[in-house]
């Protein structure tokens, strides 16, 4: 039968080992201690508190780091998802119709399209929208219906993604729409869209002039 250690036993361990908790500072951060109102804060209340702050950040962090591990991973089957569906397509007009379709499909966008335009057709696109597409580029925002219906053909659509490349001897937009006024407010990271839209510049460099 386990002996039962007194408080007194304890004290006394404490008094002959008293660096016993400095490697032990999870354990300080679990204690709890009488503290007198109008007193001032003692070295060892301001340590555990410490503990205390620096253990919530830690669980805070962690917390974070699962969540977004949770959402990689997502976003990595379904990037996968879509590169299976473009290596299928046979031709450009084939890409052209099967990666908006795939897009919606797969990332619950509400529209999707890839257009490709002339120099003198971007110049006059650029004319009309008042906007400037430069290669490799990528704009997020919730621009003016105006531009939007330009781009588009769709009042519904409220916030978007334009992602810039070159198609041989054209220009591609890589259009993506929102019907959610929040979805793309501009502040969000380019890597992934400009991942798709390098998929689609590989895919279209294989096929033919």
């Amino acid at each position: 039968m386990t002996k039962e250690i007194s408080a007194k036993e304890v004290e006394l361990y404490l008094l002959k080992n008293t660096d016993f908790f400095l490697t032990r500072e999870s354990i300080v951060s679990e204690l709890n201690f009488k503290h007198s109102p109008g007193k001032a804060e003692s070295l060892l209340e301001r340590q555990v508190r410490k503990l205390r702050n620096e253990q919530k950040d830690l669980l805070d962090s962690l917390s974070v780091f699962l969540s977004n591990a949770s959402e990689n991973e997502d976003l990595f089957s379904k990037s996968k998802a879509l590169v299976l569906k473009v290596v299928t397509a046979e031709d450009e007009d084939a890409l052209i119709q099967l990666m908006p379709k795939s897009l919606k499909k797969i990332f619950d966008v509400d529209a999707a399209y890839l257009k490709f335009f002339t120099n003198s057709e971007m110049n006059s696109l650029e004319e009309r929208t008042g906007m400037n597409f430069s290669v490799g580029e990528t704009k997020y925002g919730s621009f003016a219906n105006e531009k939007i219906q330009i781009l588009f053909g769709d009042d519904s659509i409220k916030s978007v993604v334009i992602s810039v490349f070159k198609n041989k001897n054209k220009i591609g937009l890589l259009l993506i729409g929102s019907k959610d006024k929040t979805r793309y407010l501009g502040d969000e990271d380019t890597t992934f869209i400009e991942f798709i839209r390098d998929i689609a510049e590989a895919k279209l460099k294989t096929f033919p002039a």
